[in-house]
């Protein structure tokens, strides 16, 4: 190592340096490592005095930093290169929680009751203040845009979807849910289904619809969403619909085939959980909202026209990709300003702060809980589910099962967009693994450390 420094051509500084990481440099360059496939990152140079040249493992490992053994050089150096990545490189899978297991609080029990502690604190010897909106039965006026906008957004994402998917083949396995994006299914064998065990495990493919890419998460539809809780008798005559669309009428969309009650007054409190509505007699009669935009409609299957050309199936491929950021942004602010519960055990969404009594919960261990549901914060993966999906490498190659773990995963509709042209986003890049090189052979895999 000594001499190799001593070859090194001389710097304006008097002590010799290691060369920067480029094709002339002596370290070995990034790309030979098997299993990797370098993407450049961004480079920043820092100067550190009294600093030791030579390689160190920078901070998260997402970065370098090189310096020398301090027995190589005698004397200490002027400066010190500093490489970092500004992007996760990979990113692990999202969790697939086991049924027989309740899911985690978005926020633990015990921070919730330190936090209703705190306020309580806060709020002794004051006045008690009015209830905010929505509690008090008004719409967030600010969140109204936003959820005719959502609202457009789905219609949008699920006729495109159609129409993606005249062109791009998605395949799902006939005894389970599993789906795949692409001409031929993948080979791992990971089904669940209906004798799975004397397939071992292996798909059977088939052909699939929107719905299995595009999961239509229903809720009930209340008409009063501060009125009382449904009840278990009445759990066929309440009407279901999906339980976005039912999250932005919430939000003020207005839906002739779904009335809803609107408040123009705050409600008045007589009792903890006992309310009357304000007279409204004085009020003129109610202002239309005026929209900039229609309200979309969804077509029917006959209805879709597949893209003719290349150019047309990039440009619709990019517009479903923004279609679908703006259902999630859109989604996750509505879900700040309106509850939305989730049970524990089972997919079943409820759009209000108090879940419905209906005892339909078929979930592990329901019989303890006479099949009643158990309510929790509900996050946004639970109103719209990713429906993550294998991710084909960019060289077209089908997937196979020995090298399994290193291939990536997307959301089944950013999958579907990549494949028909659309640029892939950064928040996605992580989990789709896209710098990992994928070996040749068994035998080049084993080789990975």
């Amino acid at each position: 190592m000594t001499g190799a420094l001593a070859m090194m051509p001389s710097t304006s500084s008097p002590y010799p340096l290691l060369a920067p990481p480029t094709c002339s440099s002596r370290l070995p360059p990034l790309r030979c490592f098997v299993g990797l496939r370098w993407s450049a990152p961004r480079i920043q140079v820092r100067e550190y005095p009294d600093a030791v040249a030579g390689i160190a493992k920078g901070a998260g490992g997402r970065g370098g930093r090189f310096r020398a053994p301090a027995s190589s050089i005698s004397q200490p150096c002027s400066r010190t290169i500093i490489i970092t990545n500004e992007h996760v490189q990979n990113a692990d899978f999202p969790p697939n929680y086991s049924k027989r297991e309740k899911k985690p609080f978005p926020i633990p029990v015990l921070e919730l009751r330190r936090r209703a502690k705190e306020r309580a604190k806060k709020a002794e010897g004051k006045p008690k203040r009015s209830l905010p909106p929505p509690k008090n039965g008004m719409l967030i006026k600010r969140l109204i845009p936003v959820a005719y906008k959502v609202y457009n957004a789905r219609i949008l994402l699920i006729n495109n979807l159609k129409r993606l998917m005249k062109v791009i083949p998605v395949k799902g396995c006939k005894h389970c849910s599993e789906i795949h994006v692409g001409s031929v299914g993948h080979p791992f064998r990971t089904c669940k289904g209906m004798s799975s065990d004397k397939r071992r495990g292996q798909h059977d493919w088939g052909g699939t619809l929107v719905e299995a890419v595009f999961v239509p998460v229903e809720a009930y539809h209340l008409e009063d969403r501060l009125g009382k809780r449904i009840p278990h008798d009445q759990r066929f005559a309440v009407p279901r619909i999906p339980a976005l669309v039912e999250l932005c009428i919430q939000a003020g969309v207005n839906l002739p085939e779904y009335p809803t009650k609107r408040r123009r007054k705050p409600i008045i409190k007589i009792g903890k959980n006992e309310f009357v509505d304000a007279n409204e007699d004085d009020l003129p009669d109610p202002e239309p909202y005026k929209l900039e935009h229609p309200i979309l409609e969804e077509l029917n299957d006959n209805e879709i026209i597949a893209p003719a050309s290349p150019e047309e199936i990039v440009a619709l491929a990019e517009e479903t990709l923004e279609a679908w950021e703006v259902v999630r942004d859109g989604a996750l602010k509505l879900m700040k300003g309106y509850a939305v519960r989730v049970c524990g055990y089972c997919p079943e969404v409820h759009i209000g702060a108090s879940g419905h009594k209906a005892r339909n919960c078929g979930a592990f261990k329901h019989q303890q809980r006479n099949g009643q549901h158990g309510w929790q914060a509900a996050v946004l993966d639970d109103l719209i589910p990713p429906r993550y999906v294998w991710h084909l490498p960019e060289s077209g190659e089908d997937l196979q099962r020995d090298l399994k773990s290193f291939y990536g995963q997307a959301p089944a509709i950013v999958e579907i967009c990549v494949q028909a042209g659309a640029k892939v986003p950064e928040k996605y890049k992580a989990t789709m693994r896209l710098d990992i090189g994928i070996p040749t052979s068994l035998r080049e895999a084993e080789m990975v450390v």
